[in-house]
């Protein structure tokens, strides 16, 4: 018997071994039950959708980098940067008038507050904030309002570009924004201040608005879209047109037991949602204060999630978090518990609630992504780079669960050191090698690349492959294995 056949063989006996702990393995006809198919998709390892196992390798959580170029930028509260052709917009919090504080009026500070808008030619780099004059705020003299006068809309003013196809131009940037003022929930009135909001501004609520140009913006309803019944919605709450789910989703801000939790909704027309379910981030008491859910910009069928985790008994610091979603899931999965962004160095981002990312990991190079945060911090990390299979000086393997795909090349974003190597072996639903791409024909794969294409004896086809039940088998060292695909190349 080959060495290696015995490797394979032990590697189908072991657990998954993660630096989060070990998983129980499945039973291998069990496994051999479930048949993930992949298409032609990019996956990252963020979920256990193709982890099957790993002896020798890890997942390994990888933490943005800050940029140590850090002019002056305009980020606020809850702000929401999207990705819109060369063009990056912000939008995000501000005031009427500056230092304006809930404690000397509930009403009156949202009523002070606006809408502000600025945006990035270069990556975000720098920011301009454009003299748009849509509102007369004496205060703003930029001119960069993009909405006044919403109580409650303009404290979480979410944005997204509708990529739903067929989709009215008029329409093509929508929104939610609001919250509820219920008495019995919120204790910051004074005597007589919730009826009084009451008959002035109506009932609360999420409303949901719509613009052409992402600048002039109107309400697509006169009522709230989200009823205040159905979540407190007193944060960042977010909405995107899902095309695996041919529907809009929404993800909100509940309290359940008593802790700072999320809730879904869908709606096929952005005016009718549905009862919102429970999301499960498995937070064993932490309080998420955002949510942070999105489509991954290079992968929209996964939904990545950056919320903010607060400490309300340690001086209401922050911090980020990383878990992901898939459509349809009330669940988040989260490999790794620990912090992504940690509050850094100095005192600024130990201060209360001092961290928030912005909404939207956007690209900023051909192989960096970057991540704003509130105060004007600019993170990157590599395209696909928040989680990766990980090998160090010792070799490691992974093996993947069965999957089916649709392409004819096998295309991979990796890194290795100089001495590290990775080698794939393409192995039937049995974990036997298919003849021409077993481990010891790979070329051996080592470098850095984003997209790099897997060969055997320099043959990079796997079309005869397509549309059977397949195993991925990595044997690694010093390596770091971020996502694969099979691309339609011809």
């Amino acid at each position: 018997m080959r060495s290696h056949d015995l490797i394979r063989r032990l590697v189908f006996s072991l657990c998954i071994a993660t630096t989060v702990g070990v998983t129980p393995c499945l039973a291998a006809d069990e496994e051999a039950k479930t048949v993930v198919d992949i298409g032609s998709r990019r996956e990252l390892f963020v979920d256990d959708l193709l982890i099957g196992r790993l002896a020798g390798a890890r997942l390994k959580l990888h933490q943005p980098q800050a940029l140590r170029r850090l002019p002056p930028r305009p980020f606020g509260h809850y702000a929401t940067v999207l990705s819109d052709g060369d063009l990056l917009r912000l939008y995000y919090r501000g005031d009427k008038i500056p230092g304006v504080h809930w404690r000397n009026g509930w009403g009156k500070y949202h009523e002070n507050e606006v809408t502000l808008y600025a945006e990035s030619q270069d990556g975000g780099l720098n920011w301009v904030e454009p003299a748009l004059k849509l509102y007369d705020v004496a205060k703003t003299p930029k001119g960069n309002v993009v909405l006044a006068d919403q109580f409650l809309v303009n404290h979480n003013f979410t944005p997204f570009i509708d990529t739903r196809a067929g989709g009215s131009p008029d329409a093509r940037y929508k929104a939610l924004g609001g919250g509820r003022y219920n008495a019995a929930n919120w204790p910051f009135y004074k005597q007589g201040e919730r009826e009084a909001l009451l008959k002035k501004h109506g009932p609360g609520g999420v409303y949901a608005f719509i613009s052409a140009d992402g600048l002039k913006w109107r309400k697509a309803k006169d009522d709230p879209v989200l009823p205040e019944s159905w979540g407190s919605f007193d944060s960042q709450n977010v909405a995107f047109w899902s095309a695996d789910e041919q529907q809009y989703v929404a993800y909100f801000r509940h309290f359940q037991k008593g802790l700072r939790s999320i809730r879904r909704s869908t709606s096929k027309d952005f005016l009718k949602w549905t009862e919102p379910v429970d999301m499960d981030a498995d937070q064993e008491g932490e309080h998420l204060y955002t949510n942070g859910t999105q489509p991954y910009f290079r992968a929209p069928h996964i939904y990545i999630a950056l919320p903010t985790r607060f400490q309300a008994r340690a001086g209401a610091i922050t911090d980020i978090v990383f878990m992901a979603s898939r459509p349809g899931s009330n669940r988040y999965h989260r490999h790794f518990k620990d912090a992504f962004i940690r509050p850094g160095l100095g005192e600024r981002g130990w201060g209360n609630r001092a961290n928030y990312i912005t909404l939207n990991v956007v690209q900023t190079s051909e192989t960096e992504m970057s991540m704003f945060m509130y105060g004007g911090g600019h993170f990157v990390l590599r395209l696909d780079g928040f989680i990766s299979v990980h090998a160090g000086f010792a070799a490691g393997e992974f093996v993947t669960k069965p999957l089916r795909f649709g392409g004819d090349q096998l295309h991979v974003n990796y890194s290795t050191a100089g001495a590290g190597r990775i080698r794939v072996e393409v192995q039937d639903a049995d974990g036997a090698a298919i003849t021409g791409y077993a481990l010891d024909d790979c070329d051996p794969v080592y470098g850095d690349e984003i997209e790099g294409v897997v060969k055997w004896k320099k043959n990079a086809d796997v079309a005869r492959l397509a549309g059977k039940t397949v195993r991925l088998r990595f044997v690694m060292n010093e390596a770091d294995l971020y996502s694969i695909r099979f691309p339609k190349t011809r």
